[in-house]
């Protein structure tokens, strides 16, 4: 089924329309992002059950204009008058800006966007609208899942959560009449188990362009879980060392985010703050990696038509065959730098600004098959299970926090277990050692990418199976 625009935004484009043509009389450019967020959260273990609002629900607007040689902006979320809004706005940001000067406070200076004239719109789709099922029906699957989940061995919890989004918006600027609507799901199952003085936890989740059809999905993960389970409270410590291992998609999309995802965020370019930058055009991976980012490069939960800024989402292509061939980046950085911004310029809400941020994000798939990659490995591990991870994009450090490894002993899998485990390295000598991928690629969209000030958007990232040499401890 077609996803609905929001009403409320067709009710209000004419004003909008309005106010871009009042503040033009007295700004050099002037744009309006338009934003309607709503959605459901639905969680259900065996000690609660709760629903609420979804975390990014959100409905307002926030207007940006140039004025001697800089953006200011403006966010707001109810009016009456658009006349007088943009009396204000105007009255406001000339004010501000006179303090600034007159402190001696320095601007961040950047050109003035030059805009081709596009009309644009998307409409996404999804199987089930989840509006049309009642929030009964939902916590009933859910508590089915849960209950299924607890009368597992060791189990003394089990979690199974739903949350579903509708996303709306409108991009409005002289030359620029965007819009679009879609919805995204995503969804966990988490089991809680104790063996005598071991306890541990094993999530797994779910996520895409979707309705309330990954409800599905969750309740087939279950054995599965259970089994994961069973591995964690039973591992035994890795002998730490660097190793040969396969990473599992949720982790190769863990360090896709890490190593070659924060670390090429152009606003970063900017500040100086990214070693990537003195990279562009050299050797930063083996010859056969290759990633990319980007909007229109993949079908998932940070997928759209266009950022928050007005540019259409791209497909970005980060590493291509060992080399880095650029960053990703929002319009302001772009425009700092003298590039063509990405698509990348994402916010919070309409209350917060605009960062370089991830999209999808993910590594490139190869030709080889699971089984191929395990039987090359003479003694190392598979790695499952992404928990956490940092990075340092001045330094290029990583570290990923991983729930198990899988031993891997003259090309078979032992049935050995052992972890939690702490991978680290140096990012580039992590990416030359990149010798064989996998023919599938799967991409995860649970989380959020926080940045700036603890400011959270949607983000997905993952890939094939990667045959590559770590650190492990």
């Amino acid at each position: 089924m077609q996803v609905k625009m929001s009403e409320y935004l067709t009710a209000v484009k004419p004003d909008m329309q309005k106010l871009v043509e009042l503040l033009k009389k007295d700004f050099a450019y002037v744009s309006v992002l338009c934003t309607d967020v709503t959605g459901t959260t639905y969680l259900v273990g065996q000690r609660q059950t709760s629903v609420g609002d979804y975390h990014f629900n959100e409905r307002g607007f926030v207007v940006r204009v140039y004025e001697n040689s800089c953006y200011m902006e403006y966010s707001f979320n109810e009016y009456e008058d658009i006349e007088k809004l943009a009396s204000t706005i105007t009255e406001t940001l000339k004010k501000e800006l006179h303090m600034m000067e007159e402190l001696g406070i320095e601007k961040m200076e950047a050109p003035l966007i030059h805009e081709e004239k596009i009309e644009k719109s998307m409409t996404g789709e999804i199987g089930v609208d989840p509006t049309s099922v009642s929030p009964e029906e939902i916590l009933g699957r859910l508590k089915k899942i849960s209950d299924t989940g607890a009368a597992g061995k060791y189990v003394i919890e089990f979690r199974a959560a739903a949350q579903f989004a509708h996303v709306s918006k409108l991009f409005l600027s002289e030359k620029k009449d965007l819009m679009q609507t879609y919805a995204y799901a995503e969804g966990m199952a988490a089991a809680i188990g104790v063996d005598g003085e071991k306890q541990d936890m094993v999530f797994r989740g779910f996520s895409g362009l979707k309705g309330a059809e990954l409800l599905d999905e969750i309740e087939g993960s279950v054995d599965d879980i259970l089994k994961m389970l069973d591995d964690k409270l039973h591992a035994d410590s890795v002998v730490p060392g660097m190793y040969d291992v396969i990473t599992a998609p949720e982790i190769t999309g863990l360090i896709a985010h890490e190593a070659f995802g924060h670390g090429v965020e152009m606003d970063m370019f900017v500040k100086e703050r990214a070693l990537a930058k003195e990279y562009v055009g050299k050797k930063v991976a083996s010859d056969i990696t290759s990633m990319k980012d980007g909007a229109a490069s993949a079908a998932e939960v940070s997928s759209y038509l266009f950022d928050d800024e007005g540019t259409l989402g791209t497909d970005t292509t980060i590493i291509k065959d060992g080399t880095l061939v650029t960053g990703i980046s929002d319009l302001l950085s772009a425009l700092r730098l003298g590039t063509t911004p990405t698509g990348n310029g994402k916010r919070e809400s309409f209350e917060r600004k605009a960062y370089t941020r991830m999209t999808n994000t993910f590594f490139t798939t190869g030709d080889n098959t699971l089984e191929e990659m395990i039987a090359s490995i003479k003694d190392g591990y598979l790695l499952d299970g992404a928990q956490s991870g940092m990075e340092d994009p001045k330094h290029w450090g990583i570290q990923c926090m991983v729930s198990m490894g899988r031993e891997i002993k003259d090309g078979k899998l032992t049935g050995k277990v052992v972890g939690p485990l702490t991978l680290t390295g140096y990012v580039p000598d992590l990416l030359k050692s990149i010798s064989m991928r996998s023919d599938k690629t799967e991409l995860f969209g649970t989380g959020a990418c926080g940045k700036g000030y603890k400011e959270w958007v949607k983000v997905s990232d993952g890939g094939p199976y990667l045959k590559c040499k770590v650190r492990l401890g």
